[in-house]
């Protein structure tokens, strides 16, 4: 898969969740936001009306946001998980990994950089653990180095 720098890799459901969000701030958003301008507009001198200028923030904010979400889906490469390919880790795998350090098992979706949240269970293939995890398969043993400069080892127990 050949990429440029300033490509996003995102996997099917993060463009979903971003072409919804873009639908949403512009429609939806958009009239909120001008019937509040349109209510404010109302209450008469402009120079000394709250409801008027936390309007117009509010539609500078969403219209920020647009222009960066038409901007991150211009540069969108989505990869499209290959069922065909199960027994490796690709972007789209829900892995089961153990800690050998800790004896902890984790759960992990690997996801573009847009929809991790580590919190989640779901990480960046561009993390250190994202990275290390890509093309590896059950049994595999992966390490990855922590910020501090540690080796933290993990068993590939399942791909689901």
């Amino acid at each position: 898969m050949s990429i440029n720098k300033d490509q996003i890799l995102i996997t099917e459901e993060e463009y979903i969740q971003l072409t919804n969000e873009l639908e949403f701030r512009k429609v939806t958003k958009r009239k909120e936001i001008a019937e509040k301008i349109k209510v404010a507009l109302g209450f008469g001198d402009l120079s000394e009306n709250a409801e008027y200028s936390e309007a117009k923030e509010e539609q500078n904010v969403n219209e920020s946001k647009i222009i960066i979400l038409e901007d991150k889906l211009k540069r969108i490469k989505v990869v499209t998980h290959d069922s065909s390919m199960k027994d490796v880790i690709q972007m789209g795998s829900r892995v089961k990994i153990y800690d050998i350090e800790f004896e902890e098992t984790l759960e992990y979706s690997i996801v573009g950089t847009i929809g991790a949240d580590p919190f989640s269970g779901k990480i960046s293939q561009e993390s250190p653990l994202g990275k290390a995890l890509l093309g590896k398969k059950v049994n595999d043993i992966v390490e990855v180095t922590s910020p501090n400069g540690d080796i933290i080892k993990y068993k590939v127990l399942e791909i689901i």
